[in-house]
């Protein structure tokens, strides 16, 4: 802009003087005057030229600025594969590198949201799949009514309400809207209640499941009915990764950082590059039988506390979930 105002300033200035000197012409012409003419020809030229300059560099200017408005009304319509050109003055180039990096964001977003419902209808259709074809079996007279065949679609129906149970959790906690209804918990004695309910499912799977637990800590503010599921999952998980003959520690322990519980498994671990997505949903591996939503909504939960959730693994060698708390939790 300070080109344009200079330009019209030297114009203005060259047509000011000529007429101060076209005056004197009419009256008395020297040579001194024609030289003062020529000189503010020269500046009026200059005047001239400096605005053509100007014209172009506003041109410079407002071009960048279109790129960006087309792109955001591209984003704004749902094409998240627009990017702007990083181009004209340093603060346009940021403020498109911005724009180009949200609308990374949004197209990530867009993938995952398409991956959820996929995952969703998958998960939903192979029990409504078993329950339609064996229903319909009954009613054509092919496939005998017993208490197993019951069992069985009573088993598949419980799956499926499971399922939708743990959808709505997830919906509600990454809305921000899940209820916690917190409570003084002792979670020694906490610990202690979750292991003892898992005992028998432990004895079948041929696993021996431990505590170690501090005891005469502080109680811990938390919500008894979320933390256990987020126990229980995580003892189910090591579970299924354990062999016969194997352990799993459920352990708790508290000092001035917050309250810590640990679940450490002694089974077939975690390869490495399965690691970084344990937490996302439908992660699971390719011998899990469960839904892949367990952990993720483990994670969830652990945050509505204020809490973390990290684990460890190695292949072959067993994995560790460590659940921090903090103190006032």
């Amino acid at each position: 802009m300070l080109r344009v105002f200079t330009g019209l300033f030297l114009v203005l200035l060259g047509c000011g003087t000529s007429l101060l000197l076209l005056q004197t012409l009419a009256t008395d012409i020297t040579t001194i005057t024609y030289l003062l003419l020529a000189g503010v020809g020269l500046l009026f030229v200059a005047g001239i030229l400096s605005v053509v300059r100007s014209g172009r560099w506003l041109r410079g200017l407002i071009a960048p600025i279109d790129d960006l408005l087309d792109t955001t009304d591209r984003l704004a319509a749902g094409d998240y594969e627009a990017r702007a050109p990083l181009q004209g003055l340093p603060e346009l180039r940021r403020l498109a590198a911005s724009i180009n990096s949200m609308a990374d964001q949004l197209d990530r977003s867009a993938a995952q949201r398409r991956g959820f419902f996929a995952n969703v209808t998958h998960e939903l259709r192979t029990p409504l799949t078993i329950l339609q074809g064996e229903l319909e079996g009954m009613l054509d007279g092919v496939t005998p009514l017993s208490p197993e065949r019951l069992q069985s679609l009573l088993e598949e129906t419980r799956h499926l309400s499971q399922l939708v149970e743990d959808l709505r959790t997830l919906s509600l906690a990454e809305a921000g809207a899940l209820e916690l209804r917190r409570e003084p918990t002792d979670l020694a004695d906490f610990v202690h209640e979750v292991a003892a309910s898992l005992r028998n499912e432990a004895e079948r799977a041929g696993v021996a499941l431990q505590v170690t637990a501090e005891d005469g800590a502080p109680p811990a503010e938390i919500d008894p009915l979320r933390l256990r599921e987020v126990l229980a999952n995580l003892v189910v998980n090591a579970l299924r990764a354990c062999d016969p003959g194997a352990a799993i520690n459920i352990g708790y322990a508290h000092d001035l950082g917050g309250h810590v519980l640990t679940v450490t498994d002694e089974g077939r671990g975690i390869p490495a590059e399965q690691l970084p997505a344990v937490f996302d949903r439908f992660s699971k591996g390719a011998e899990s039988n469960g839904s892949g939503l367990g952990l993720a909504i483990a994670k969830e939960l652990v945050e509505a506390h204020g809490g973390t959730i990290e684990i460890e693994s190695r292949l072959g060698a067993g994995t560790s979930v460590r659940v921090d708390l903090t103190a006032d939790a």
